[in-house]
């Protein structure tokens, strides 16, 4: 028995010599294999390392912190773009911008990349070469829809005032009667000024000229009023990664029937394959028909985010979602005066809740101050955007991070640094 046991553990010991053996020569030849390997770039260092995310508040425009929630289901499994769970997942995103835009519309839906991938969308499908287009600008985002339209060989028009200013819908008509445009675009929440513009009665005066109301939403959905049917809007967008806190990539969109009725009597086919509604209206299952082709592949794991953000917003409640940004802001300026900062829209019913712009203070360093902040405070702040650059500093508070105590950190911060940073005698 015990001479069995010697034989059995003799044996043993034989297969991991074996295998020993075995591995060495595979290494072997692997590191000959490498030899004489036609790959002359080598692996970079750096893609050999773990990667590293170092943990910051994020109290500037955009993006935001993400709660856990919305992580854990960026983390589920993915499934494929075309599965019948997916069209589901796609369905409830769907319902969900539906509840979040205040609309109807069954032309609803959500872009694959950032709020600029709506914006391209809305215009490439709304607006055909030489058609009139008017475009308000009175920050950055105003001047990028002129560049867009500009790029397919619209007509663009201009209604220009500076950052921090509105337009009064006197001036909006009285532009709209001197270029006719078919498309009118005006951005809601402006947050290289930390401007929220008036709506109500702009979309009348769009549809008493038959012209299509552009409103883009990117930096107020969620945090400020917003009512695409009865503001009477005709085309809607907004960004995952502002107040709704998923992360950036996916970007909601809404076209009512007056814009589905341009959208799909073009001339012309829209300039851009992967933004051309008459295949994204089959992918989102808008068009009617009973099957779904394939047109591109969409962001899962963005799809899961985004859907899970809009739940939290659906759970919250949009009336409540606006009162707490309110709040949270109308907290956040008191600070800010407290600290002898001046706001830098000074009409306070006209500043947006989730993007808060302070006139840079006088003797600083805008630049230095925010070093400052990030380096000992690991917080982004910013400054202006655009045109409104070395004008404002910009504090952002939206969705997850809406709360006062961040109000508390984020005015910590700015005391600290005016505290710290030189100032000049000017």
């Amino acid at each position: 028995m015990m001479q069995r046991t010697l034989f059995s553990r003799r044996g043993g010991l034989l297969a991991q010599q074996a295998a020993a053996a075995a591995l060495d020569g595979a290494l072997a030849q692997r590191s000959d294999r490498r030899s004489v390997s036609s790959v002359t770039i080598q692996p970079p260092a750096c893609m050999l390392r773990p990667l590293e995310v170092p943990l910051r508040y994020l109290f500037g425009p955009g993006p935001s912190n993400v709660p856990p929630r919305v992580l854990a289901a960026g983390a589920k499994p993915i499934i494929g773009h075309l599965h019948p769970e997916m069209y589901e997942i796609m369905n409830d995103i769907k319902k969900g911008i539906q509840y979040a835009f205040q609309t109807e519309n069954n032309m609803t839906l959500s872009m694959s990349g950032s709020g600029h991938t709506a914006m391209e969308c809305a215009v490439f499908n709304a607006v055909e070469p030489g058609e009139s287009v008017l475009i308000a600008i009175n920050g950055i985002w105003g001047e990028r829809v002129a560049e867009i339209a500009e790029r397919i060989g619209a007509k663009v028009h201009r209604l220009e005032k500076t950052p921090g200013n509105y337009f009064s819908n006197k001036e909006i008509e009285q532009a709209i009667e001197k270029h006719k445009p078919v498309l009118f675009f005006l951005t809601h929440g402006e947050s290289s000024a930390g401007l929220c513009h008036p709506i109500d009665g702009i979309g009348d005066i769009c549809r008493k000229h038959n012209c299509l109301f552009l409103v883009d939403t990117v930096a107020s959905l969620g945090a400020a009023p917003i009512f695409m049917d009865q503001q009477n809007i005709d085309i809607l967008y907004t960004g995952s990664q502002k107040a709704l806190n998923a992360p950036p990539g996916t970007a909601p969109i809404s076209f009512n029937d007056r814009a589905c009725h341009k959208v799909f009597n073009r001339k012309t086919k829209p300039v851009s394959y992967i933004l051309d509604m008459t295949h994204l209206s089959n992918y989102w299952g808008c068009d009617g028909k009973p099957a779904r082709a394939y047109h591109h592949t969409g962001p899962v794991s963005g799809f899961f985010t985004l859907r899970e953000s809009l739940a939290i917003l659906a759970e919250k409640g949009l009336e409540e979602s606006w009162r707490k940004h309110k709040e949270v802001a109308a907290y956040l300026y008191k600070g800010l005066e407290d600290l002898g900062l001046k706001l830098f829209i000074s009409d306070k019913d006209l500043r947006l809740p989730s993007v808060t712009t302070i006139s840079i203070p006088d003797g600083y360093d805008w630049r230095e101050l925010l070093m400052y902040i990030m380096k000992n405070h690991q917080m982004e702040m910013t400054g202006g955007l655009g045109p409104s650059i070395g004008m404002v500093m910009r504090i952002g508070l939206m969705g997850y991070n809406c709360e006062k105590s961040n109000a508390d950190m984020a005015l910590h911060a700015l005391e600290d640094a005016l505290k710290n940073c030189k100032k000049s005698k000017a």
